[in-house]
């Protein structure tokens, strides 16, 4: 208790130690609710895509709108996944940048992917998609995301009881299962399997 005192009393008496540490917990707050927005503007549209008040049925070379989307949001999770992972470690001083495109370009990757669900599941029951591919993918997809915003924002830790090391475990290795699953689905839906 005299430690925290302590520190909070010594962070005080620094101006530049207090506004710097004002300023991180205003950004990690302002992430916070920018992605709490994201997560709902996510829902509003899943909930607008599946009850047909936004039409995106519409063909674009061949493939309908919402293919597109979740082809442009997996590609995204696909490939910048793996380079954030390298890049992280080569540059080490650009982790928070690095960590914000990870986390909000993951996240609106996760809405696109999330309006291409809504619209499959919102067909009707003869057009109803054959395989459960995508919906096992969609769950691996849904957990990731809770468990990367439970792991980047502490939501776990009660008290002295922390459990980042649990849900980063758990985010990387529904990270890897995605890898497997779309590839499985990917070849279910030309085919292949």
């Amino acid at each position: 208790m005299v430690e925290v005192l302590f520190k909070v009393k010594f962070i005080r008496n620094n101006p530049k130690l207090y506004l710097r540490s004002f300023a991180l917990i205003f950004w990690k707050s302002a992430q916070f609710w920018l992605v709490t927005l994201i997560v709902f503007a996510t829902v509003v549209l899943m909930a607008a895509v599946y009850l047909d008040w936004l039409n995106l049925s519409f063909r674009i070379s061949g493939l309908y709108f919402t293919h597109w989307l979740s082809l442009v949001g997996t590609l995204f999770i696909l490939i910048y996944t793996p380079i954030y992972y390298i890049l992280r470690r080569l540059y080490p001083i650009q982790g928070k940048k690095l960590l914000a495109i990870h986390v909000f370009g993951n996240l609106f990757a996760f809405l696109l992917v999330s309006i291409h669900f809504a619209g499959q599941v919102g067909r009707p029951v003869q057009f109803f998609p054959e395989g459960r591919t995508g919906i096992a993918l969609y769950i691996i997809t849904l957990t990731t995301v809770v468990a990367g915003i439970l792991h980047r924002f502490g939501l776990l830790s009660i008290g002295k009881f922390q459990f980042p090391k649990r849900t980063r475990f758990v985010h990387v290795a529904l990270s890897l299962s995605f890898y497997i699953v779309v590839v499985v689905h990917i070849l279910h839906n030309i085919g292949y399997l």
